[in-house]
């Protein structure tokens, strides 16, 4: 069944970056655009996106918070895993007829340039729905006891008569309904271990149903139009070219020549790999992809100079949370998507606030290092670094276009993605012959999976964030932060520390789809520039998302790193403390995101 997804999905992946280089092609080079390829290149990633959920649903690759029910005894775990696996089977459940009524309307919709029904986008949310619900119907009796399956149905069940019978109370109770679903429901949900995109559309639908007199065929709606924005486009792209890099060797390069440079000084290492990370950051867009690239380059290297392990994953995690904003942010994407804050002015933004969290790191390596023996480690002659530094050449080129492109607004994310990996495929064959098809395909599939997980979650949190905003919760919201004392510098710490626990509890991407909406308004209002109220916001999610015991980043690094949490726990906490110092700063400083603020 994974391999009904897997194969339309990657032959999908390789298909939308050459339509989208053709665009690109027509338009630059020849001056004739293609009217058609950005349209086609909407259509086809929808299905891919599906396509891609339902191979994360497989991989068991959806965003989710399993911290918790780690904690839980072997016995009780394998209940919550099963409760969890049947919220997943019971939302997709209810989505199918509201997908279906959703393509059905589309068919009297014609796109503009191709002509034909939207039908044939559309439908790819009831495809993904059928194929996500019978990977994990399949997954459930593989995986569960029959006397786990009917308590946690018995427990559903209840759930849901509960509801029913409470349906007048919870209609009269107005606002405060918002609470019951999204409050006490997603947490729970979240909690119990189930993926983040179904605790949000469960919520959503459950809110549909119950509290108000919307047809649920809103929030299928709303999946369409929240992982159909163009600009989003750029996302698997940016995955695909993260993990190209990797592969090829490109950021074994880049780390080799920063490796002859600084690495005989004490800490050199450690130098090495936040420069590294800075790098690579402004390449790939995803940080786990980023930390794949550096980890295995470095820290075999650093544990060998007598590096402890948890320190490593501090320094690692601590470097991935400040390249979040360092562009082509994949986050700092999805902030300019849902906002309308130009992108490109998100990532010209972006860079000095993540030179000042860089150099943290950098005095914090440097002072953790005092004591390292460095005198076996040879310098590097002249030749050496030149030698290096030619090898390096082809990612730095990369490098520069990439930032160069998207930084000056010369073309869209989405545009220099797909010259990237057009980029990286063509150095890999032609300099590094390192380029191996054997490989693609693992490529594909990760990048088809970890695209279709981040884009579902953009989906229900659509139809989350359009509940909140109906219930005109929003406004509710700003008036009561407006009303809170300290004025703009108590919106931006309140905000902080806000951010912060979503980030650690939900992961960037689903917080900014549903917050960013509504709190960008109200800093603004406040006279917050947009810009700098997203670098803040993005920065102090980092900050939570590799924070532990509940920042999925961190966990993350560790798995990367091959070391266990419990040894890096101890030695995270400085880390994450210059983090939060170069928060503060940026926040007080609204100038290191906009030099003409």
């Amino acid at each position: 069944m994974a391999l009904a997804a897997e194969i339309p999905g990657a032959v999908l992946v390789i298909a939308e970056v050459a339509i989208l280089f053709s665009g690109v092609a027509f338009r630059y080079v020849l001056h004739q655009p293609l009217l058609w390829s950005d349209e086609l290149a909407g259509i086809l990633f929808l299905w891919m996106s599906m396509l891609g959920a339902a191979v994360a649903q497989h991989r068991g690759g959806h965003m989710r918070l399993t911290v918790v029910v780690g904690l839980a005894p072997e016995r009780w775990r394998q209940r919550i895993e099963t409760f969890s696996s049947l919220t997943v089977i019971l939302f997709l459940g209810l989505m199918l007829y509201p997908a279906w009524e959703h393509a059905r309307a589309e068919t009297a919709v014609f796109t503009p340039a191709l002509g034909l029904p939207d039908i044939w986008k559309a439908a790819a949310i009831f495809v993904g729905c059928i194929l996500m619900l019978t990977i994990a119907l399949l997954q459930l009796v593989q995986r569960a006891r029959l006397r786990d399956i009917a308590l946690s149905l018995a427990l559903l069940a209840m759930c849901g008569l509960a509801l029913w019978l409470l349906e007048p109370q919870l209609y009269a109770m107005g606002n405060w309904s918002l609470l019951v679903f999204f409050g006490i429901g997603v947490s729970v949900l979240t909690f119990a271990g189930a993926p983040i995109a179904i605790s949000f559309g469960l919520a959503a639908v459950t809110y549909f149903l119950f509290a108000t007199a919307t047809p649920i065929s809103i929030a299928a709606i709303c999946m369409d139009e929240g992982m159909s924005g163009f600009l989003l486009l750029s996302i698997p792209l940016f995955v695909l070219l993260g993990l190209m890099i990797e592969a090829t060797g490109l950021a074994a390069a880049l780390a080799g020549v920063l490796a002859k440079l600084v690495a005989h000084f004490r800490g050199g290492m450690s130098y090495v790999l936040i420069a590294a990370m800075y790098l690579v950051s402004g390449i790939s867009g995803s940080k786990a992809a980023n930390m794949a690239a550096i980890a295995p380059v470095l820290l075999p290297e650093m544990q060998r100079r007598g590096k402890k392990p948890g320190e490593l994953i501090g320094l690692l995690s601590a470097s991935a949370a400040m390249g979040e904003t360092i562009p082509p942010s994949i986050v700092l994407i999805t902030v300019g998507s849902v906002t309308g804050v130009s992108i490109s002015a998100l990532f010209t933004g972006g860079m000095l606030p993540a030179v000042v969290g860089a150099f943290g790191l950098f005095a914090i390596a440097w002072f953790r290092s005092r004591s390292e023996k460095v005198d076996n480690v040879r310098r590097a002659s002249l030749r050496e670094i030149a030698k290096a530094l030619v090898w390096a050449l082809p990612p730095l080129l990369l490098l520069v276009v990439v930032r160069m492109a998207v930084v000056t607004g010369m073309t869209t994310a989405t545009e220099v993605s797909t010259i990237g990996v057009l980029y990286t495929i063509v150095v890999s064959i032609v300099f590094y012959r390192s380029f191996r098809l054997d490989r693609m395909w693992p490529m594909l599939c990760e990048t088809l999976s970890l695209s279709g997980a981040i884009m579902i979650i953009l989906g229900t949190a659509s139809a989350m964030a359009w509940a909140l905003t109906q219930a005109e919760f929003s406004h509710q919201l700003a008036a009561a932060m407006e009303a809170m004392p300290g004025g703009k510098v108590g919106f931006m710490v309140l905000s902080i520390v806000v951010f912060a626990i979503l980030g650690s509890i939900l992961e960037g991407i689903p917080a900014i789809v549903v917050f960013a909406p509504l709190l960008f308004p109200i800093a603004k209002a406040l006279g917050i520039a947009p810009v700098h109220y997203g670098i803040v916001m993005v920065l102090s999610m980092s900050l939570g998302l590799f924070t532990p015991p509940l920042g999925i980043g961190f966990y993350q690094a560790c798995a990367i790193g091959r070391v266990s949490p419990e040894k890096a726990v101890r030695a995270i906490w400085v880390y994450m403390l210059a983090i939060l110092l170069a928060v503060a700063i940026v926040a007080a400083a609204p100038w290191l995101t906009d030099p003409k603020f």
